[in-house]
């Protein structure tokens, strides 16, 4: 009697999970070998168009090992969401003989949960009285009218595709500060002030901050933006049509493509666009200003009301953050603190747990104030997570969290070998006592192609075609077994897009559009996962189902340098000035404790104390990171905390004064200072690689790189050098920039041609 056996290692199904594209192909084993013996396979199939359908394959003979034969059925391809059941039969001489069954569902090999990930410190200095100029930076304001409105709306452009989008609840309170509660920034101030009226230092703020723009792909698209940055390069002087018109082009390169080119149907009812005046280029009126301005307004208007939409359709997920953005392990426990660099330290304890609660149930109150409904799911800050805030997560609902593969790495008691497939695209189960949470670790290396790499290339969809293979080629092919896995990219969705041209829109619609139509990769929210959807064919994904990760490390998406390999906390603690910083929020903290003030009877120091926890201010703290900003973010910093004293009735202790240091002089080449004050430093900033050569007094030249820097608003934009302080009577310094290599971008370092003057003034003169 002929034996028959099907779905073990020398008779396997392939591929094991089958997508539309795939041929299906079907080995079969029998037992003993003899002549005149057959092998076929009775399929049946339910169609997702409906229908079904029965028919027979023959399987044909492959060869022979040992006392046994094997044979192979391969079935054409299937349509997505179709069911196949099959049956292998076989006949000898002693007739026909029943062999196993299988069943398999026609689907994508992989899924991808894809998120993008919106955030900004809290920029509103509490010193000021009034909320008019209140803000340091312009970053919200900005990003709102080229990134978090469009981001979404791109995904409008998509139906079929499905994505997460993480607003942290601190972005969305400034965007509501600035429309409801008449909030503006100290850029968005300028921009109003009429061109006739600015006086001299107005005049200069303008020329230096006014071109804070990547000139490849910000400047230079704009012939008239361009043509004012060579003017400031040579130097020359600005009238009022000048001066108006760097006012207009600073604010209208940041407008997105969509509203620079057309008119833009806004959820609000509202239509915004800009593009007759960036046709008119030049010669702008008082009037022009005031309509740019107010369709920023209409755009900051609708970028909640968007994601409301999207998200009730079904096409987005709107996942959140604690509400200032802070690392929740370090709120729970500095002490426990993953740190891994040599010399590193820890500062005075600093555990209060509670606020690490009140972050979380604050962002959950405010998410359903904006979108009527509880959030499924947290991007924690920086993607930190520990053991110890599981249970404050579960406690307010989250259901679902996002880190990164590094965490992974090292959980558990021998860590897990996340480098394999089967075991990253998956989500687990994090279990503290009653506690459960799943966690989605992000694949770190697709993130960052995306943010650092594929803006160099000379065809978008070239660079979105090898995204696509990249995840086949390392993921979807490399899976074993025929379980649901689910591959999770996650990535900052607003810094990235600076250095791509026309704001990575061709790259966007291209990925987008591969995305929409490929069989074997299917996007996915992370509720949806969780969930199952019927209509994909895609089944539930309870946290009873999940493989536990216990314990869970400590740890971010960050591996700090100059520490050990492996993910750590020691961007944001162990550094001098970092844990100086961790001291002044501590006896602040204390402060409010012994105060005796609840968040109900002094809401407005818990405010502060809650903002000066955020993860953005210890991240530019140290030497790990260099923003060219440090300075006056650290003293948004102390301001946040010397808030804390004054909502006490207090007067803030000195300490919290902006951090002693060198009188600070920046150098750019459309606004190069001429004077330097004695014992000064002069921050030099270019836009592209190359050196600083200069001379003091006339003595030898000297010679140092332009270090690369991350503004603190985006990725690598700029390129400084600290020069000084120079020693006590030097009387003049000279320099010039030398850029790496020839290219467009030479224009914003001067060109290396002219050298530039400062003469050291002695305040007794």
């Amino acid at each position: 009697m002929m034996h028959l056996w099907h779905g073990t290692a020398d008779a396997p199904r392939t591929p094991a999970r089958v997508s539309a594209s795939d041929w299906i192909t079907l080995d079969v084993g029998s037992w003993p070998i003899a002549p005149g013996q057959t092998v076929w396979v009775d399929v049946g199939v339910e169609r997702a168009a409906g229908g079904s359908a029965q028919w027979r394959v023959p399987a044909s003979w492959r060869h022979n090992a040992g006392d046994s034969s094997y044979w192979r059925a391969e079935i054409a391809p299937l349509a997505t969401g179709d069911v196949l059941r099959y049956r292998i039969r076989g006949h000898d001489a002693d007739g026909d003989v029943d062999g196993p069954t299988g069943e398999l569902h026609v689907g994508p090999t992989l899924y991808l949960a894809l998120l993008w990930h919106q955030h900004q410190p809290l920029y509103r200095d509490p010193s000021l009285p009034s909320p008019r100029g209140s803000y340091a930076e312009p970053w919200v304001r900005r990003h709102a009218i080229r990134d978090y409105y469009p981001m979404a709306a791109l995904v409008a452009a998509h139906p079929t595709l499905r994505l997460t989008i993480n607003l942290t609840p601190v972005l969305l309170w400034q965007l509501e500060d600035y429309v409801e509660r008449g909030a503006t920034d100290r850029a968005l101030e300028l921009t109003r002030t009429p061109a006739e009226a600015l006086n001299q230092h107005e005049r200069d703020e303008l020329r230096r901050t006014f071109f804070d723009a990547r000139y490849e792909t910000e400047i230079a698209p704009h012939p008239r933006y361009a043509e004012l940055w060579a003017l400031a390069r040579r130097g020359a002087a600005f009238g009022v049509a000048e001066l108006r018109d760097l006012q207009m082009w600073a604010n209208l390169a940041w407008f997105a493509k969509e509203f620079r080119e057309a008119d833009v149907a806004l959820p609000t009812g509202e239509v915004a666009t800009v593009r007759h005046l960036v046709a008119r280029g030049r010669d702008f009126t008082p009037a022009d200003v005031d309509a740019m301005l107010a369709e920023q307004y209409k755009i900051m208007r609708a970028v909640i009301p968007m994601h409301r939409l999207l998200q009730e359709r079904g096409q987005i997920e709107v996942a959140t953050s604690p509400y200032f953005h802070p690392i929740l392990p370090l709120l729970v426990d500095t002490d426990q603190a993953t740190l891994d660099r040599p010399g590193a330290t820890l500062p005075p304890r600093f555990a209060h747990p509670e606020d690490a609660d009140a972050q979380v149930r604050l962002a959950v109150a405010d998410y359903v104030r904006w979108f009527g409904r509880a959030p499924r799911g947290m991007w924690p800050a920086e993607g930190a997570v520990g053991r110890a805030v599981v249970p404050i997560l579960a406690r307010h609902g989250v259901r679902w969290i996002a880190s990164d593969r590094g965490v992974l790495a090292r959980s558990g008691e021998y860590g897990y070998r996340a480098d394999e497939p089967d075991v990253l695209c998956r989500p687990y189960r994090a279990r503290e006592g009653d506690a459960t949470i799943s966690v989605f670790f992000r694949e770190p290396w697709l993130s960052d192609t995306i943010g650092f790499h594929y803006q160099h290339y000379a065809d978008y969809g070239e660079a979105a075609r090898e995204f696509l293979a990249q995840i086949k080629q390392r993921y979807a092919r490399q899976l074993h077994g025929a379980g649901d896995r689910v591959l999770t990219v996650a990535l900052d969705g607003e810094n990235a897009w600076s250095a791509y041209r026309e704001d990575a829109r061709p790259f966007l619609h291209a990925l987008y559009g591969l995305l929409e139509a490929d069989p074997e990769v299917a996007t996915v929210t992370f509720s949806g996962y969780l969930d199952g959807i019927r209509e994909r064919g895609l089944a539930a994904h309870p946290s009873s189902t999940q493989p536990d990760v216990h314990p869970l490390f400590t740890g971010s998406w960050v591996d700090e340098p100059g520490s050990a390999p492996g993910v750590d906390l020691g961007t944001w603690i162990g550094e001098p000035e970092e844990n100086e910083a961790w001291a002044l929020l501590g006896q602040a903290r204390d402060r409010l404790a012994s105060s005796g003030a609840t968040p109900e009877s002094a809401p407005e120091a818990y405010r502060a104390i809650y903002a000066a926890e955020g993860s953005d201010w210890f991240w530019w703290l140290g030497t790990d990171q260099e923003s060219g900003r440090d300075r006056r973010l650290d003293a948004l910093f102390r301001a946040h905390l010397a808030q804390v004293y004054r909502a006490l009735g207090d007067e803030p202790p000195a300490a919290l004064s902006t951090r002693a240091g060198p009188p600070l002089v920046i150098w750019t080449a459309t606004a190069p200072p001429t004077t330097l004050p004695p014992g000064g430093q002069l921050l030099v900033r270019a836009e592209c690689p190359g050196r600083v050569v200069y001379t003091v007094d006339g003595g030898a030249a000297l010679s140092a790189a332009l270090v690369p820097v991350r503004r603190a608003d985006a990725g690598v934009a700029q390129y400084q050098r600290l020069l000084g302080p120079f020693a006590p009577g030097v009387r003049e310094v000279c320099l010039r920039i030398r850029p790496a290599a020839p290219s467009g971008a030479e224009i914003g370092t001067g060109g290396g041609s002219r050298e530039y003057r400062l003469v050291i003034t002695d305040p007794a003169t």
